[in-house]
């Protein structure tokens, strides 16, 4: 089990460090870069550019420097906890960001929990009562759940909040509570807010996890030894929760991999539409004005959630299913 730990450890650092170079990198692609933006700005306004001005900016900004030595200060810093500085705000990444990276780590678990609690059941319960009226109702549901866009749910869920619990509009807590220190007032506030981002942008995903769950339990269902078992008296339940359930659980917890990118990348497009206070907004704004270093530490944040929420899926699988683990000794 170590092994298998240590290598997927050493995997998510590789992973991490390829996202890196990808990232800083891409946002070099477009033409121009911020001090470029910047510049025409400035003379939009009518304001003098001259050319000692320029290299004055490019050295403070430290865009003199090559490609790849920019990426290796950027990556030194972040390892040792140096986010960079903001080149739009003037203030370093740390400042500008506040309590965006924790409400976005807060939005993306709460959206994956969501995700397993409601689909679970629903999931097995379609798979157990197939061609009942309440397995062909929760299949309505979920094909209208992967219909819908993220953006019209976001409006519909933001109107009924608001007309029915009186939940402010727009935000992820009360506005006396932003750029406020943390609370108990705050963290219940938080909570308060936060069902509707949940609900948003966990609808799609657990509409998919019900009929995975749900064809991977009826696929399980079918199977000799599950008749062996009914034909021996085995108890209804103790029959699903024994034997065909635990199969069908490995890919249902193996899809956490898939998911969390799917979340992630939902979520920046929500948290934009419902302007909450996350990295979705910002990172945005981030990229359009090419400041790369609040952008490549957006970037690099929501990747490594992505990353070690796949690594949590590899060792909950590990933990369900001796034979990952096991294999992956003997394979060496």
């Amino acid at each position: 089990m170590l092994r298998y730990l240590g290598r997927r450890l050493v995997t998510m650092m590789a992973t991490l460090l390829a996202i890196s170079a990808l990232i800083f990198f891409i946002i070099q692609l477009p033409p121009g870069d911020y001090l470029s933006n910047y510049i025409a700005e400035l003379q939009s306004q009518g304001e003098a550019v001259t050319g000692e001005k320029v290299e004055f900016l490019k050295k403070q900004y430290g865009l003199d420097r090559p490609l790849v030595e920019q990426y290796v200060v950027w990556v030194t810093s972040l390892l040792q906890g140096d986010l960079g500085y903001s080149f739009e705000h003037n203030l370093p990444v740390s400042k500008v960001v506040g309590d965006r990276l924790i409400l976005s780590v807060v939005l993306n678990f709460a959206t994956v929990i969501f995700i397993y609690a409601v689909a679970f059941p629903i999931g097995i319960y379609s798979a157990t009562r197939q061609y009942s009226w309440g397995d062909y109702g929760l299949t309505l549901l979920g094909l209208l759940g992967l219909a819908t866009p993220n953006f019209l749910l976001a409006l519909i869920l933001l109107y009924f909040a608001n007309v029915a619990f009186g939940t402010s509009i727009g935000s992820l807590m009360d506005p006396q509570y932003i750029n406020q220190p943390w609370s108990v007032a705050k963290a219940l506030s938080v909570l308060e807010h936060l069902w509707v981002p949940v609900v948003v942008i966990g609808t799609s995903g657990t509409a998919g996890m019900i009929r995975r769950l749900r064809a991977n339990l009826l696929d399980e269902l079918q199977k000799q030894y599950v008749v062996t078992a009914r034909a021996k008296g085995l108890p209804p339940g103790r029959l699903l929760r024994k034997y065909p359930l635990r199969m069908a659980l490995n890919p249902f917890i193996a899809d956490l991999g898939s998911l969390l990118p799917q979340i992630v990348s939902g979520s920046v497009i929500v948290s934009a539409v419902m302007s909450l206070e996350t990295t979705g907004p910002m990172l945005l704004k981030a990229l359009q004005s090419q400041d790369m270093y609040l952008a490549g530490s957006f970037l690099m944040f929501l990747a490594a959630l992505t990353v070690v929420g796949m690594f949590l899926s590899d060792v909950l699988l590990a933990l369900l299913d001796p034979r990952i683990r096991l294999g992956e000794g003997s394979g060496r």
